[in-house]
C-alpha cells in the first residue's frame, strides 16, 4: 500500500510553519525524520493534506550545554545524540538508552523530537525524559510554553501538544554529584520494540538511596513514573528487604495502567517490570 495524495512544503522558518498550520487546520503534519510518519502514511493510518518539512530549520538541531542545563533540539538525529560526548558526560541515562533505539539505519534519520512527539509507549526517550524530570519547549503562533515531561504524555500516542504547535526540544539538568543512572529493557531481539523497560536515575551516596526515579515503558499506554517505588528507596540502604519493597511498590504503581500486547499479557509485563526494578536498583549502587 502507498500513501494517499498530499501537498508538500519545505518550511524556511517557524513563522512559515505556523502560517501553514493555520491555513490547513488539522490537515497538516510535521515531517522531521519521518521514521514513524512515513510508515503511517504508507499504511494510510495518517492521511494529511499537507506535509510540512522542517528539516530546513537548523536552529532546531544540536546539543547545547549551558551551566547545569543541557538542551537537545527537536531535530537532533538519534545518531548525533548517541555519539555526543556532552550527552555521555552530562546525561548518561540517555547515553545508555540510545543504542537501544530501534536500529542504526533508523537512528541515522530519526529525531529526538520525533520520538518525544510521537509518544510511542514502548519508546526509550520518553521514559528517560520522565526519569530525568525534563522540560519540553513547545511553540505556537501565540508564543512559547514549557511542559514538564511528567505532564506531557497523556495516553496512547497522546501528548499535551495542541493544534498548530511545534516541539522545539527538551531541557535537562546535567548530572549532579552523587547521582547515577541505569537503563534496562527487554526485547525479543535487539532493536525491536521493548516488551518492558525502565529508566532509572537517582542519588546513591554514603550507601543510601535518595531522589530515585524509576520510569517504566512498554507496560501500558505511556511512560509511568513509579512514585511508590521511589519512596520505598528513599533513605534506605541496598539490601534484599529494600529490593523486595521496591518490587512490591512497582506492582502497585503499574497495576492500573498495565496492558498486554500481541505476545505478552499484562501479568507477564508486570512480572518483568518487577525483575527490571530489582536490576535497576542494583545498577544504581555501582556494584
Amino acid at each position: 500500500m502507498k500513501a494517499g495524495a498530499f501537498a508538500y512544503a519545505r518550511a524556511s522558518s517557524l513563522a512559515e510553519v505556523f502560517d501553514l498550520f493555520e491555513r490547513y487546520g488539522g490537515e497538516a503534519k510535521i515531517l522531521a525524520g519521518g521514521q514513524s510518519l512515513i510508515a503511517a502514511l504508507n499504511m494510510r493510518l495518517a492521511t494529511p493534506a499537507l506535509l510540512i518539512d522542517i528539516n530546513g530549520l537548523p536552529d532546531l538541531a544540536g546539543v547545547v550545554v549551558s551551566g547545569e542545563s543541557v538542551r537537545i533540539g527537536a531535530l537532533t538525529r538519534h545518531r548525533s545524540v548517541e555519539r555526543s560526548a556532552e550527552i555521555a558526560r552530562h546525561l548518561p541515562l540517555i547515553h545508555q538508552a540510545m543504542p537501544h533505539v530501534a536500529h542504526a539505519a533508523i537512528r541515522n534519520r530519526g529525531t529526538f523530537g520525533g520520538s518525544i512527539a510521537y509518544a510511542d509507549p514502548a519508546a526509550e526517550l520518553p521514559a528517560c525524559s520522565v526519569a530525568l524530570d525534563a522540560t519540553f519547549r513547545i511553540a505556537g503562533k501565540s508564543g512559547e510554553r514549557r511542559v514538564r515531561a511528567r505532564q506531557f504524555f497523556k495516553g496512547l500516542y497522546e501528548t499535551d501538544m495542541r493544534a498548530g504547535e511545534v516541539l522545539l526540544g527538551g531541557e535537562f539538568r546535567a548530572l549532579q554529584p552523587g547521582y547515577r543512572s541505569a537503563f534496562l529493557e527487554l526485547t525479543r531481539r535487539h532493536g525491536d520494540y521493548a516488551i518492558a523497560g525502565v529508566a532509572a536515575h537517582g542519588k546513591f551516596k554514603g550507601g543510601r538511596f535518595a531522589d530515585v526515579r524509576l520510569a517504566f515503558f512498554g507496560i501500558g499506554a505511556m511512560p509511568v513514573l513509579a512514585v511508590s517505588a521511589g519512596e520505598a528507596l528513599e533513605g534506605n540502604r541496598y539490601a534484599p528487604d529494600t529490593v523486595a519493597a521496591v518490587q512490591s511498590a512497582v506492582s502497585a504503581d503499574l497495576q492500573a495502567g498495565a496492558s498486554g500486547d500481541l505476545y505478552h499479557g499484562a501479568a507477564t509485563k508486570l512480572h518483568l517490570a518487577r525483575v527490571l526494578a530489582g536490576r535497576a536498583v542494583h545498577a544504581l549502587t555501582g556494584a
